[in-house]
């Protein structure tokens, strides 16, 4: 499993991610806390506060990983 922090900042930038986590072909998690939910699903991601930072996490393997996260720049916490 590996890891980076996003910021969604608008309903178009959670409709953005899904759609990103969506082609992907290994589980997305999103979540803050405790809380974890599917990044491929656009109602469950308006279940979490878009407002704070989110950890994403993927299981996948390393180039797959690094494919995902150039493609979720816009959304990094840098």
């Amino acid at each position: 499993m590996r890891e980076f922090t996003i910021l969604l900042r608008s309903v178009q930038d959670v409709q953005n991610f899904v759609s990103l986590a969506t082609v992907q072909p290994f589980p997305v998690l999103v979540g803050a806390g405790n809380q974890q939910i599917n990044g491929k699903s656009f109602m469950g991601m308006f279940c979490l506060d878009c407002t704070a930072p989110l950890t994403v996490t993927a299981d996948c393997d390393e180039q797959a990983f690094d494919r995902f996260v150039e493609a979720a720049g816009p959304f990094l916490i840098k």
